[in-house]
């Protein structure tokens, strides 16, 4: 729900609530956005994006809101907005999958979040008829950001056909989700490969997973060193994660047979643009 001006209505949640107050102090500064993004030592755009409740600002930038503003506000909602941003049993996993040198990940019914755009997140998320669904749309475009680090994770998307042959949202909002597939799959550290219909049987089918790596000498912010690989299972009313070895070096194994049951890169893009050209006709 947005009011009169376009911007997210401040009641209709705590993204909406936050971004609102950066709205108005902004106003109240009488600072463009780019003005206040040099104070808070962020960018135009994720201003925009937290003022139109577009993404889920993170701890620093609100601490950094706070001292551009000399208010003591932004960081001690941060984690509310956190909390009714992600699902609890969901956020464990987002704050790993933040620092992970390495994605794996396998789908077999949609595009993997972590290349939807927003239109066809949001086709996606609405089908479940969720009572925050903006919300949703905005915490799924921020795990995005791993794109965006100076230390890019190495990205590696496999996926069946079957998710280039459901149009969510319509055949333009798929077209567009195409062509970012095609955009992801050109950069150097992303791999993206379809496994095609004609493949009847794959691993894959128990289900999608995901598996993270990270540096040995690495380890998470708080100081504690992860596993080198982490599970994640999607469920139906929520997933899990695993550390224990057994089960994440099969599910390695698993990824491995996948890799050589799908299409290579370049095939994968041919067969992506294919489907493209289906839905202009």
């Amino acid at each position: 729900m947005e009011d009169d001006n376009g911007q997210p209505a401040a009641s209709t949640s705590l993204l909406g609530f936050f971004g609102s107050r950066v709205l108005k102090l902004r106003n109240a500064h009488g600072w463009s956005q780019t003005e206040l993004a040099k104070k808070a030592h962020t960018t135009g755009a994720m201003i925009s994006y937290v003022e139109h409740a577009k993404r889920v600002p993170s701890f620093d930038v609100a601490c950094d809101l706070d001292t551009a503003f000399g208010v003591d506000f932004f960081a001690d909602l941060h984690p509310l907005v956190i909390r009714y941003a992600y699902p609890k049993w969901f956020l464990p996993y987002v704050e790993l999958e933040e620092q992970a040198t390495s994605i794996c990940v396998f789908d077999s019914q949609v595009v993997s979040g972590l290349l939807q755009t927003e239109d066809y997140a949001r086709a996606l998320l609405e089908s479940g008829r969720p009572d925050k669904v903006s919300d949703l749309v905005a915490a799924r475009m921020t795990r995005q950001a791993v794109f965006e680090r100076e230390d890019e994770p190495r990205c590696w998307i496999i996926m069946d056909e079957n998710a280039l042959e459901r149009p969510l949202g319509g055949p333009e909002v798929m077209r567009a989700q195409l062509d970012r597939l095609l955009e992801a799959g050109g950069q150097p550290r992303t791999v993206i490969q379809v496994i095609p219909r004609s493949v009847v049987s794959h691993p894959g089918l128990a289900g999608p997973f995901t598996l993270l790596g990270f540096d040995q000498e690495g380890g998470v912010k708080t100081g504690t060193h992860p596993p080198h690989d982490v599970l994640y299972v999607d469920g139906f009313s929520q997933g899990r994660m695993a550390l224990d070895h057994d089960e994440v070096a099969a599910a390695t194994h698993a990824y491995d047979l996948l890799r050589g049951y799908a299409l290579s890169p370049q095939e994968s893009a041919e067969l992506i643009r294919r489907h493209m050209e289906e839905l202009a006709k």
